[in-house]
């Protein structure tokens, strides 16, 4: 595992903070193509939702009648979704789950599997499922193709930005889960979600600052990059409310 992915927990605790007030949630749309690709009803299932962060997807799917435990590497993600999530939390590996053979109905990694091996967590989690199980994983991702204003904040920060990974690269691509499903002998499922985020601008900075790319670097050159962007965007959005199209990846593995 590379030094990126190694160090990921102990980079999203010190954003936890901005990651749990500001990172967005999932639409309603998400959840109802969850059931029909895996054909996982979510009321009564049991769900273990690996790299559950600070608990966006694990209120969503307790929100639905599951029945979630939690999993994460990082102890103050961990500690902000103990604080409003009703539900078991683990600090546990993704790639080493501990639980038993069978133990649930579906797996979920919620914007999470990139920072996990390939190969070692779909193999874990077919594992846990049992028969007629799946395997889910999706990410929220904004659409700059649906907005100017969205596609010159996504160029500027991929120029500012050493690590960022997004939409305006070129070959950009969501995380492999697909292949890697496929590859463990799942039958595999996958369909995009396109939405619609109102936010304060003030809580859409927060959010950037929430992400990787930015939570490495130096606090005082992520201020800098925050005040450029309130200025730019404060000049589209002169009310503070930002208008944010957004779209959902998901794929699912389901047990033959």
């Amino acid at each position: 595992m590379n030094e990126r992915i190694a160090d990921s927990h102990r980079v999203f605790d010190r954003v936890s903070q901005e990651y749990d007030a500001a990172r967005p949630h999932y639409p309603e749309a998400l959840y109802v193509a969850l059931e029909s690709l895996s054909g996982v009803r979510l009321a009564g299932a049991t769900v273990i939702d690996v790299g559950a962060g600070t608990g966006i997807s694990a209120r969503g799917l307790l929100d639905r009648g599951a029945r979630v435990v939690a999993v994460d590497r990082g102890e103050g993600m961990l500690a902000r979704l103990r604080a409003r999530t009703p539900c078991p939390a683990l600090l546990a590996d993704g790639n080493d789950l501990p639980f038993r053979t069978g133990a649930a109905d579906l797996v979920t990694y919620a914007q999470s599997w990139h920072w996990l091996d390939p190969v070692r967590s779909v193999a874990e989690a077919v594992r846990v499922t049992g028969d007629g199980g799946a395997v889910a994983g999706w990410w929220n991702s904004v659409d700059p193709g649906k907005a100017d204003w969205l596609a010159a904040n996504q160029v500027r920060l991929a120029e500012s930005c050493p690590g960022y990974i997004g939409p305006v690269l070129p070959g950009w691509s969501m995380p492999p889960i697909a292949a890697a499903m496929s590859d463990a002998g799942l039958v595999v499922a996958k369909t995009w979600i396109e939405w619609t985020r109102s936010v304060r601008l003030e809580d859409f900075l927060t959010d950037l600052r929430s992400h990787s790319y930015m939570a490495r670097m130096e606090g005082d050159v992520v201020a800098e990059l925050l005040a450029r962007e309130r200025a730019e965007l404060g000049r589209v959005f002169p009310d503070g409310r930002v208008t944010v199209p957004m779209r959902v990846y998901l794929a699912v593995g389901r047990r033959d």
